[in-house]
């Protein structure tokens, strides 16, 4: 029979006690970002800062709680291995892969991930890359480092011509993988005249916006103007969109994908931007990271590399850190538990 999660939190803080925490347990948190530590401060916790790319030093191996940003493999395998008293590992990646991967006994140690903290970031790059697609400033820039005038993007154009991508008011857009960051880019591309809807597991309406399952997903395809993936990392959707599903879009519709990499098959959607089989393509997560250089992508028409930049910038991090510490002390549910 599994032990309850709540029963896991307390145990990990006294067996004995099963309200009190151990007196002044040492937290560790990564020099890899700027955390304001002052609101951390106030528990029964010490605070010690570490280096995320070096072994752990010995003093700090006792360690109660790890938070990780940006940690190398060889440092969270490092700590995996020796950190035997770690009890709770708050991630402060929307998807910990990276601690998972690393080898810390799951049975014995809450993680907790930084889901929440990176949905304006992301879904600001979103919104970025399809206006760029729309407006094609990467065309610009390619003429513009030539020292070419790009005349044939200038000058009187036709306002919102049918299937062309040209603007996001009345553009069909979807979101595909509804969740959080999701819900921070539709308003936005509502306010702009978009007409939103999203694809998931579950179906419903969700801040005002239709949600549609995986049944619908070829009918809604067929009659989108952008496609925007935010699909997490997960062997059901590995290569979701595939050569089929990108068949089905129009021949001038763009792909947006900053979610996972392997959510698409890259070699289907090269072929698919070399025959024009759509309009376009905004990357910002790949198969494999960095994209080797010999990767077909780079040269691939009208296709937009951006070197998985969406995120990376943590907000309220010490928020979420100093809310799941109380509870955590408190024998209580954390938040973003996996």
């Amino acid at each position: 029979m599994a032990v309850p999660r709540l029963s896991l939190i307390r145990s990990h803080l006294s067996p004995d006690l099963p309200s009190y925490p151990p007196p002044k347990m040492k937290l560790l948190y990564p020099t890899s970002l700027v955390l304001d530590t002052k609101e951390l401060e106030g528990f029964a916790a010490t605070l010690h800062p570490y280096d995320v790319k070096k072994p752990l030093p010995e003093d700090l191996i006792d360690a109660e709680v790890l938070v990780t940003w940006s940690n190398s493999a060889e440092n969270l395998k490092d700590a995996a291995k020796r950190m035997t008293n770690l009890k709770w590992i708050q991630s402060l990646a929307a998807g910990p892969n990276d601690v998972l991967n690393a080898g810390f006994d799951s049975k014995k140690i809450i993680v907790t991930t930084g889901s929440g903290l990176h949905d304006l970031t992301v879904a600001e790059h979103a919104l970025g890359m399809l206006l760029d697609g729309a407006r094609r400033f990467f065309e610009m820039r390619d003429y513009q480092t030539q020292g070419k005038w790009p005349g044939h993007l200038g000058g009187p154009q036709p306002d919102r011509p049918k299937g062309k991508f040209t603007t996001l008011r009345d553009a069909n857009v979807t979101i595909w993988g509804f969740g959080n960051i999701a819900k921070a880019l539709a308003p936005w591309l509502t306010s702009l005249g978009a007409n939103v809807k999203g694809l998931a597991r579950s179906t419903g309406v969700r801040d005002g916006v239709e949600v549609y399952g995986d049944d619908q997903i070829d009918e809604i395809l067929a009659a989108t103007d952008a496609l925007v993936m935010i699909l997490p990392g997960a062997e059901s959707t590995n290569n979701a969109l595939n050569a089929a599903r990108l068949k089905t879009l129009p021949n001038h519709a763009w792909v947006v994908n900053v979610g996972r990499g392997t959510a698409i098959d890259e070699d289907a959607l090269v072929e698919a931007l070399e025959s024009g089989e759509i309009g376009g393509a905004a990357l910002d997560v790949f198969v494999k990271e960095p994209l080797p250089e010999s990767s077909k992508l780079y040269k691939a028409p009208n296709c937009i590399i951006s070197p998985h930049a969406a995120g990376g910038r943590p907000q309220g991090a010490e928020e979420l850190i100093a809310f799941n510490l109380r509870k955590f002390m408190a024998g209580q549910e954390l938040r973003n538990v996996i």
